[in-house]
């Protein structure tokens, strides 16, 4: 059978050897036992099996869902509360680069174990974490108490303001967002670092490490691809597609062709890019004759566009309706992107300005980086 400590010993050599384990965090990735913030049942890219298999799972470099539609039924619907795979735990907390004495404020408790690593890093009162689900806060604080480790571990809406007094060097979100919650910016000392992943609607996202200015702003860089949970705050429910399409499809949409196949970008942190440069659109695939058709819609309900795409074809047919040309719009956001030889997601970055708007940029951050029709 598996021993949980060689278990956690093999999982802290593997992210050695594999470059992701950050200066500082070996001890803290050896202290906490990752199995024990992990409940009876959870689903990870393995099913079924005995106690063995279960325990290496949980030491295992894979993300583990540990709940489904707010825990609510056993539909198994959408997955929302996980232990993210280890190396991504790592890779944050080498973007939040903290240091003995600091403060961090956590969106997203979970399973505990993030905050169980930063509290015995930098010490049980330098850590508060905060979790929307009421179940969930409270089994996390049981487990942490359990493992020796008292946090501060709130039930509360992490896109909220906190009292003016809180102010903290670092913030880590382990939920994604559409957009960076003014508050949270708020909530850091100027100089501060926020860590959190970023979203799209139209697919994916990435992790943002920004810095926070002395004028409530707060920029930085993309720091590596990443698929987290929204921020239930700003969760999005698509409408019908009869708001959009009231009669037979393809309505008043003519006939169009492209020799841009949408295969070829999903799955990627392509779409994540198109996302930014593209905003309020988000798309839906059905399989439709050896291939796929693509949906795409705009979330002001004004318009939408479909794509065929065919497994060997050059030409792809295409139809759009509405005051937005949403696939001329994609078409655009990526000629935009080749015309620039294809630039990787490390050189793309996010301001967030005091007045909440939001800025993608390539390379300079004084350049917004935008693709425009033509």
């Amino acid at each position: 059978m598996t021993d949980a400590k060689t278990a956690r010993m093999a999982m802290v050599s593997a992210l050695e050897e594999a470059g992701t384990l950050p200066p500082g965090w070996r001890d803290s990735f050896l202290g906490v036992p990752r199995h024990l913030f992990l409940p009876d049942v959870f689903w990870a890219t393995e099913d079924g099996g005995d106690a063995d298999r279960w325990m290496r799972l949980a030491y295992s470099d894979v993300p583990i869902v540990t709940q489904w539609d707010d825990g609510e039924g056993d539909g198994r619907e959408v997955p929302t509360s996980s232990a993210s795979m280890p190396t991504m735990v790592a890779a944050m907390l080498g973007d939040l680069d903290v240091e003995v004495g600091m403060t961090v404020r956590e969106i997203g408790t979970g399973t505990g174990y993030n905050a169980g690593l930063l509290a015995h890093r930098l010490g049980d009162g330098n850590v508060t974490t905060v979790e929307v689900d009421g179940g969930v806060a409270a089994r996390a604080r049981r487990v942490l108490r359990d493992a020796g480790l008292r946090p501060r571990v709130l039930h509360a809406d992490g896109a909220e303001e906190s009292p003016p007094a809180e102010r903290y060097d670092r913030l880590i979100a382990t939920c994604s967002v559409l957009r960076v919650p003014g508050a949270w910016i708020r909530q850091c000392r100027p100089g501060g670092v926020i860590v959190t992943p970023v979203s799209t609607l139209f697919g994916d996202g990435a992790i943002a490490r920004l810095v926070v200015g002395g004028d409530g702003s707060a920029s930085g860089a993309f720091t590596r691809s990443s698929a987290f949970m929204r921020l239930r705050r700003q969760r999005y429910r698509a409408p019908s597609v009869d708001d959009y399409l009231p009669g037979e499809w393809p309505g008043d949409a003519p006939r169009e062709s492209t020799s841009l196949d949408p295969e070829t970008f999903r799955g990627s942190w392509l779409t994540f890019l198109l996302g930014l440069l593209v905003p309020d659109l988000y798309y839906r695939r059905s399989p439709e004759g050896g291939g796929w058709t693509w949906w795409l819609f705009d979330t002001g309900v004004t318009s939408w566009a479909t794509v065929d795409s065919v497994r060997g074809a050059e030409s792809f047919e295409v139809r759009q309706s509405g005051p937005r040309r949403l696939w001329d719009e994609i078409g655009a956001a990526h000629r935009w992107w080749v015309a620039r030889e294809r630039p990787g997601l490390e050189r793309f970055g996010l301001t967030v300005t005091a007045d909440d708007e939001h800025r993608v940029w390539l390379d300079d951050p004084r350049r917004r980086a935008q693709a425009r029709q033509r």
